[in-house]
């Protein structure tokens, strides 16, 4: 079987990850412009987003690629001269050192910092909050009382996206607070389609369990993923084609998975015959408790979202939300 070709070796996980999310900058000067849809939620808004990382990059690229908004619709704050630089070089975008001057012209602010920052940004961008302006956060955890109570602002969409939204592949689930508009819920759905799935809930406790399902999702992946390559390495196939093997196989079975729309037990059996290898291997993973083991994984992850959600709550102390 041919090797799939590798990205090319880079000096930080920041940089591995640009290599598959980011067009090259000679694409951004061809990206063809004033073509957008008549209909996109976003074609006349302006989008900033607070903590410029990863995560918001993703959606940058995703917006772009999507013909969703021009370049010059977006600004991104960041404190780095040199972030700065690689953001507006990569999607040729506004960029700005100020989170105040990003979010003062914003008609939707996505909020992508590190959980424990909220309650300093609250207290710096909270006051430039207008009513009409959409919060759209992407932080773990972060509840919307919490994300109230910080910015004193009441149009705010929680959401949970996962680490493949970075290729524009995610799953994404969502709430928005009762005082988010009709409008400004279909900007929402078309700025979180553009990490790939999206998917509106009425229940805010839903993303918690998202977050432990498939938010945290590919971390379970990720570590079956390692456990069969370093079984079929133990077996005596080279690593490089041990992890090929296996990442080859895990794709193939979940676009069947999706594709057939099958119950996941239906297609077991499908490749189950009796006395065979299929048959002899699931005895062990049963044996070994599979199943509980996972579920109890999924309800850890779930108690430690609710936990951090409480704690943000706690740390925003009643009466010292941003002044209007």
């Amino acid at each position: 079987m041919p090797r799939r070709p590798r990205p090319a070796t880079a000096t930080s996980r920041d940089e591995l990850v640009a290599t598959l999310i980011l067009e090259p900058p000679e694409s951004v000067a061809r990206r063809p412009h004033g073509i957008l849809g008549p209909m996109s939620p976003l074609a006349k808004r302006t989008i900033a987003t607070i903590g410029s990382g990863v995560m918001a990059e993703a959606i940058i690229a995703g917006l772009l690629r999507g013909r969703l908004v021009e370049p010059a619709q977006i600004v991104a704050s960041h404190p780095r001269t040199e972030r700065r630089d690689q953001l507006q070089a990569a999607h040729a975008i506004r960029t700005t050192a100020s989170n105040v001057e990003a979010v003062e012209g914003a008609d939707v602010v996505i909020l992508a910092i590190k959980p424990q920052m909220l309650g300093r940004v609250g207290r710096e961008i909270g006051p430039a909050l207008r009513p009409g302006q959409l919060v759209l956060s992407v932080l773990a955890g972060a509840t919307t009382k919490a994300l109230i109570g910080a910015l004193g602002h009441d149009q705010v969409v929680r959401s949970m996206p996962n680490t493949p939204a970075r290729l524009g592949k995610g799953m994404t689930v969502w709430f928005a607070t009762a005082e988010v508009t009709p409008d400004q819920r279909a900007q929402a759905a078309a700025l979180l389609g553009a990490l790939g799935a999206q998917l509106e809930v009425d229940d805010e406790k839903l993303v918690a369990m998202a977050t432990a399902v498939s938010g945290t999702g590919p971390t379970y992946v990720f570590l079956v993923m390692e456990a069969l390559i370093d079984a079929a390495v133990h077996l005596g196939f080279p690593r490089h084609m041990a992890h090929d093997l296996v990442i080859e196989t895990l794709e193939g079975s979940t676009l069947f998975a999706k594709q057939s729309g099958m119950h996941p037990a239906e297609l077991r059996n499908m490749v189950t015959s009796p006395g065979g290898t299929s048959a002899a291997a699931l005895h062990e993973l049963e044996s070994g408790r599979l199943r509980t083991v996972l579920s109890e994984a999924v309800w850890a992850a779930f108690r430690r979202t609710v936990e951090l959600g409480d704690q943000l709550e706690a740390a925003i102390v009643p009466g010292e939300s941003p002044a209007r």
